[in-house]
């Protein structure tokens, strides 16, 4: 079973180049100044890209566009790009990571900066991972970087250079505008985006606004009840006559999952936290070296609450269904579950082990319709359930036909 599920993962990693791929009406203008309308793949990117994917028509096959290339693109109704070659700060705003220096330390880059409003003035953004840099422009003035870095005092507390609220009360008059509107600014998106249409409003001069329209379904809540098929193997590292294979059993489970869909590349990718209850249970007659007498009845009662942190790929095939592929760190809460050893009349004997689970992982494929009603299988690998014995190692394994239900 662990095998067909490798190979129906692989399959479905193959249907990315098959799944929807969004290429949306846009353009983009080359080193010639030409501007070439086209459809280009909306890849939604969390970080500014230096390279895109366009097609003339739907039926040509898709080339490939550099920064080298391109001066500008954008795609309709969604986002704008230009090339630009700025002065720009990648001081780290990670506190281990701080220097002493409140300055800038400005190097000079070529850059896609994504245009956020276009009016009597710009203002632009620049992403790459945790790195986050906004830039404006007034009128025909050069790009310029808004100025904002984290620093180390020399009493050891983080500093902030916050001149990027002088540069704004310098450049962007209004007499509607007072002081305090910059002195209470942050280094925000959404705060320095209102500032810039405000600008433009006070002036009555229209602006664009790129920010697409803000994305739904970015939470759902799913019950998701399911049929577990768990095997155990128990090993004395000791004597190999103490060794129990209980074999598999059928059990049931039932998970609560909070997905969040991350906000970039077009909701292919999400985050889930799903309790989940589960049991095993199951017998064994069998002869063991640490009992005389013949044979003993070893019994196990194994129930416990998991948590798997996921992290999950969508593949869309249409509007209203995906395929899903997804990878879990499982924290496992055992309690009170025990396994233990019985002489054939019934007698207890002194060698009970007290389970003591550890955590493990877990990989699923599954398919999703309407965003309501899924099916997954989910594979966990091996389980220790006996962590606070030395010579006894127990191997516990569970494959999951688990269905879901979204609440919302």
């Amino acid at each position: 079973m662990k095998n067909q599920l490798i190979i129906l993962l692989t399959i479905v990693l193959s249907l990315n180049s098959y799944s929807q791929i969004s290429y949306e009406k846009g353009y983009f203008i080359d080193n010639a100044n030409q501007k070439i309308n086209c459809l280009i793949k909306n890849s939604d990117w969390k970080n500014n890209p230096t390279e895109f994917e366009y097609k003339l028509s739907e039926k040509s096959d898709s080339k490939n566009a550099t920064i080298r290339s391109i001066k500008e693109f954008g795609i309709d109704n969604n986002s704008k790009y230009i090339r630009s070659t700025v002065e720009i700060d990648r001081s780290s705003e990670i506190v281990n990571f701080l220097s002493n220096d409140m300055n800038p330390n400005f190097n000079k880059e070529t850059l896609f900066l994504r245009v956020l409003v276009e009016g009597k003035a710009n203002l632009f953004e620049y992403v790459d991972s945790n790195l986050k840099r906004y830039f404006y422009s007034k009128e025909n003035s050069n790009i310029e970087q808004l100025v904002f870095k984290s620093y180390t005092t020399i009493n050891n507390t983080v500093g902030k250079n916050n001149r990027f609220r002088q540069q704004l009360w310098n450049d962007l008059k209004c007499p509607y505008f007072k002081m305090g509107k910059f002195e209470s600014l942050n280094y925000k998106k959404k705060e320095l985006v209102r500032l810039f249409n405000d600008y433009s409003e006070c002036h009555n001069i229209d602006l664009v606004h790129f920010e697409p329209k803000q994305k739904r379904d970015l939470f759902n809540l799913t019950i998701r009840p399911r049929l577990n098929s768990s095997s155990l193997e128990i090993q004395n590292s000791i004597s190999s006559s103490r060794n129990i294979d209980f074999g598999s059993k059928i059990g049931f489970g039932f998970g609560l999952e909070t997905e969040f869909i991350l906000p970039f590349n077009k909701n292919k990718w999400a985050f889930a936290i799903e309790p989940t209850y589960q049991t095993f249970k199951s017998k064994k007659t069998t002869n063991v070296s640490f009992v005389s007498g013949g044979e003993i009845l070893a019994e196990v009662e194994y129930s416990s609450v998991e948590v798997p942190v996921s992290l999950r790929h969508y593949f869309f095939l249409d509007n209203n269904s995906k395929i899903f592929v997804d990878a879990s760190f499982i924290f496992d809460l055992s309690s009170k579950s025990l396994l233990t050893f019985k002489r054939a009349d019934g007698s207890s004997l002194d060698n009970d082990l007290e389970i003591d689970s550890r955590n493990n992982l877990a990989f699923g494929i599954g398919y999703k319709l309407q965003d309501k009603y899924s099916l997954e299988m989910r594979y966990q690998a091996s389980r220790e359930l006996l962590g606070d014995y030395s010579f006894w190692d127990a191997d516990f394994k569970t494959l999951s036909i688990i269905l879901g239900y979204s609440l919302f």
